[in-house]
């Protein structure tokens, strides 16, 4: 892979999508293609001309911005992934890729996870911040998780 090509296209695409407007709404449990670029080491990455992969749209903060949970349709094993099937295709929420992202990175919703699903997915992703709270504790100061961050009522 050359990847100073992909990277130099990688940058082409964010150029472009950088002013973009776009008039578009997303909900919570939707998944959307999303450019998600060309990423350093094991961060993951998009794929094709606009660097695309499936992301859940884990949790909505303002009209632009989301917590995403990038997909995988390679099988994984582990506290750190989510198997769920939309459509007939099987596909593991990568939980330790979750992200900030703008809408302005969404090209086409693919659909939405049923609530059942999106419980698990739920569950799943504050199990692992609970472990890390256990293993990793903070390095001073009242670093807790507001109540209302993940306030699923919307």
């Amino acid at each position: 892979m050359d990847f100073v090509k992909e990277i130099k296209n990688w940058l082409e695409l964010k150029i472009k999508l950088w002013p973009e407007k776009k008039e578009i709404t997303f909900k919570r449990g939707e998944i959307w293609w999303c450019s998600l670029g060309f990423n350093v080491g094991e961060e993951i990455f998009g794929k094709g001309d606009k660097f695309t992969r499936p992301v859940l749209v884990f949790k909505k903060f303002t009209s632009n911005s989301f917590l995403g949970l990038p997909f995988t349709t390679h099988g994984r094993k582990g506290s750190w992934y989510v198997e769920i099937e939309t459509k007939g295709v099987k596909r593991w929420a990568l939980l330790n890729q979750a992200r900030i992202l703008d809408k302005k990175r969404l090209t086409s919703k693919i659909g939405q996870i049923g609530d059942t699903d999106f419980q698990r997915v739920k569950r799943s992703f504050f199990g692992v911040l609970w472990f890390l709270k256990i293993v990793i504790p903070p390095c001073g100061g009242n670093h807790r998780v507001s109540p209302n961050l993940f306030n699923y009522s919307k």
